[in-house]
């Protein structure tokens, strides 16, 4: 039993200590060990697990300092009596529910399962998000040797000596008597302070600490400002094609969303913009074809926006991410009148599995989010918010800045090249930096049909018909992104890609 009881344990990562302790916590927990069981002496289970003795000796210490096992002197150890105290050990249960009989009309009664009505869910759901269009993404997409997905996990990017460095520090005696308390709607001090110091700074953005509040990232942020700002009469404006999620955020609350397709310097200026009350805009990478807007566009924009009454919300994901020496300066940096809410993310240049971002706005909108957030969520963990601070302090996210910039300028110079050789049918839309491509293929050729024939070949790519308002979306534009697969692995992958279109 021992054996396989180990096996269920065995994790990656896990020490062999950690593994019997689990595997000990989740047998009593699950009713495999009952309390007062006896347990193997330290020396049989060792035999028994083909594991040293002294690793399961301090495994059954911990499992005795927290109750798990008790030790009995010159018996042994045994299951602690008193380890389900508090928690319930039957469950009380209905009959199985059966088919509801009908009376003489055909309608139908509860007679058979004693007069207890089903919940009809879907006659309260009012909303329901899993039906609106979103992206997907394979859940396996690492076991693909191509994935040119955007957004995604490079363990070889990924700074793990130094994260480790900082989460360690964050775990002091001192740090931890900092950040464990409940912040109700605040957040950690020193994460503002950086954010306020190093990171706005780069963008051309100055603000006090009143006037940036940090989020689980930035779709967080844009749900926040949906909320509070949105009415279903509120005229927004977005880009076309545009960021899916930004897109059913904004429809959830507005039926009066308009939208204004996009050129070779993103968002253009036209009268449409007139009747406007809320803009989003991503203009630093625009979402999904990665242009640029000009510097001159950004000013035109804003003096539109100040004449009209119009409130921008910026987007500006990726603007760390640029080829260039001199990166445009963000809206934000030009506003002179508080009219930009600025939306960053700290997460997309580390691992999108942290989830930070934050929200950069006028007082008297922060103050109003802050409350909104205690609503939702409180706070984002002020674990992960400390240790993020110490990690851009120590001038780490700096360093990780300047390495992933050159990673991806790397990997979108192999991705052009290999495009130009395999795939020259393809028009690809020049980009000035970020972690993906917009590519245009050839008129014949479906997106979908092409994701379907290069999965095959273990090539992952984003079909870009979610990006575009209608459903009826022009079905031959492409995503590439190059964030998770090395520069080396690109031109197979541009050639295993090549031979999947010639199949379609």
């Amino acid at each position: 039993m021992w054996e396989q009881l180990f096996q269920r344990s065995a994790k990656p990562g896990l020490s062999l200590q950690g593994q019997i302790r689990e595997m000990f916590v989740d047998a009593i927990l699950t009713g495999v060990l009952t309390p007062g069981d006896p347990v193997p002496s330290s020396r049989e289970l060792a035999r028994h697990l083909s594991v040293g003795r002294i690793t399961v000796v301090l495994a059954f210490q911990q499992l005795t300092e927290e109750e798990f096992l008790l030790s009995r002197q010159r018996k042994g150890h045994f299951i602690h009596p008193d380890v389900l105290q508090g928690r319930k050990l039957q469950v009380m249960t209905t009959a199985p529910a059966t088919e509801p009989a009908s009376d003489d009309a055909g309608n139908p009664h509860n007679a058979g399962n004693g007069g207890i009505h089903p919940t009809d869910w879907n006659q309260r759901l009012w909303l329901r998000p899993s039906q609106q269009r979103s992206i997907v993404k394979e859940q396996n997409w690492q076991d693909f040797p191509y994935p040119f997905l955007y957004g995604q996990f490079d363990k070889d990017l990924f700074p793990t000596a130094a994260w480790r460095e900082c989460c360690l520090k964050a775990l002091s005696v001192l740090d931890i008597q900092q950040w464990a308390p409940d912040y109700i709607t605040r957040d950690d001090d020193s994460l503002i302070h950086q954010i306020q110091t190093k990171v706005l700074p780069r963008r051309g953005v100055w603000a006090s600490p009143e006037e940036i509040i940090i989020t689980v990232g930035a779709q967080h942020a844009l749900y926040m400002v949906g909320d509070l700002l949105l009415r279903d009469d509120s005229h927004v404006g977005m880009e076309d094609p545009g960021y899916p999620d930004a897109r059913n955020i904004f429809t959830s609350r507005t039926s009066q969303l308009k939208f204004m397709q996009v050129d070779g310097d993103g968002l253009p200026l036209s009268t449409d913009l007139r009747d406007l009350d809320y803009l989003y805009v991503t203009p630093s990478h625009q979402c999904p074809t990665g242009v640029t807007m000009p510097l001159e566009r950004r000013h035109a924009l804003l003096n539109m926006a100040q004449e009209e009454d119009i409130i921008l919300i910026e987007d500006d994901y990726e603007s760390e991410s640029s080829f260039d020496d001199q990166p445009v300066p963000a809206l934000k940096s030009l506003d002179r009148s508080n009219r930009v809410i600025y939306v960053g993310s700290l997460s997309k240049s580390l691992a999108p599995g942290l989830r930070i971002g934050y929200i950069v706005a006028a007082p008297e909108l922060l103050q109003e989010l802050r409350a909104l957030r205690r609503l939702m969520i409180r706070h984002p963990t002020t674990f992960v918010q400390r240790t993020l601070a110490m990690f851009i302090s120590l001038g780490h996210y700096e360093a990780q800045l300047r390495r992933l910039a050159q990673a991806q300028k790397e990997r979108h110079a192999a991705l052009i090249t290999a495009m130009t050789e395999h795939l020259p049918e393809c028009r690809i839309t020049p980009v000035r930096g970020g972690g993906s491509c917009w590519v245009q293929l050839p008129d014949h050729v479906s997106a979908l049909a092409l994701a379907r024939s290069a999965a095959k070949h273990g090539v992952l790519i984003e079909p870009g018909d979610i990006f575009f308002k209608s459903p009826v979306a022009p079905g031959n534009f492409i995503r590439l992104g190059y964030q998770s697969i090395p520069a080396q692995k690109i031109p197979q992958g541009i050639q295993a890609l090549a031979q999947a279109m010639r199949e379609v």
